[in-house]
Formats: C-alpha cells, sequence, structure tokens
C-alpha cells in the first residue's frame, strides 16, 4: 500500500486556526491562572493547527521572555484545558469546540541553531568566499576602485 502524503490545509482550517489563535493569545493575555506552573508565565501562541475535522486543535507555545521549564508548562496547561475551552467557546462561533493539544513551538530555537551554524568560520568561507582576487573584480564591477566621478561617467 502506497503511502499518502498529508495534503495542506483548507482555507477553514487555516481561518480556524488563526481565530483560535487569536483568541487564546488574548486569554493568556489577561488571565490570571491558579495552577502553580503557570504564575507569572506570560505565552506566546505562535500557531493553531485544527485537525482536518477541526475536532482537534495543536497549539503551538513558547514562553515571552526565553525558555523556562517548558514540561511544567506543558502540564499546567494541560490541567487548565477545560477552563481554556469554556473560554474559547464564548468567545467563537463554531459548532465544535476542538480539543485542545499543546506544544512547545521550537521553530525559534532551530532557526538560532541553523543560524549559529552558518556563522562558523569554516561554514562563512565556504558560503561567503573572501578571496583577495574576487573581492577585487566585484569592487571594479560596482565602480568603487574607478577614479572617475559619477559626473564624469
Amino acid at each position: 500500500m502506497a503511502r499518502q502524503r498529508p495534503k495542506a490545509p483548507g482555507q477553514r482550517q487555516l481561518r480556524v486556526g488563526e481565530e483560535l489563535r487569536h483568541v487564546l493569545a488574548a486569554i493568556f493575555e489577561r488571565e490570571t491562572f491558579r495552577d502553580p506552573a503557570l504564575i507569572d508565565v506570560r505565552l506566546t501562541v505562535t500557531e493553531v493547527r485544527p485537525s482536518p475535522d477541526l475536532r482537534h486543535a495543536r497549539v503551538y507555545v513558547v514562553p515571552l521572555g526565553g525558555a523556562k521549564d517548558m514540561k511544567s508548562i506543558l502540564e499546567g496547561l494541560k490541567r487548565v484545558k477545560p477552563f481554556l475551552r469554556r473560554e474559547v467557546a464564548s468567545r467563537v462561533q463554531i459548532k465544535f469546540i476542538p480539543d485542545l493539544i499543546f506544544s512547545a513551538d521550537t521553530t525559534f530555537d532551530e532557526a538560532e541553531h541553523i543560524s549559529r551554524l552558518l556563522h562558523k568560520p569554516e561554514v562563512a568561507r565556504d558560503i561567503w568566499p573572501g578571496d583577495e582576487e574576487g573581492e577585487e573584480e566585484s569592487k571594479e564591477d560596482l565602480g568603487e576602485n574607478s577614479s572617475e566621478t559619477p559626473e564624469e561617467k
């Protein structure tokens, strides 16, 4: 049996995901949670990916101001999930309120890691060759070594 590639999300999925992201961000901004893992924690909702049937939604969060203990934050969010679903239900007009599944967003960490790799000297010399002949040729092409003024050209 051949494996099927996952389909791109439909327009409705994208709209619902964006609406849920806005609502959850507003809840995290204004609410204070009594859960000990969520006290004094500010979260950013980076993305919400609803399933094709809109019954489940994966919510990607990252703590504001740096990495804290993400495992305890995710456990705290799991404990306050019923409250969050009630809040979302009161603010969004949708037939079914999706089950919220919280995950840590690691895209910022991955981007930082790739940036560090690209700026290593051994990688940088392969990406941006700094040989002297190439630099002289490029300066001549740009007219930087030319003694003519722009009016004389």
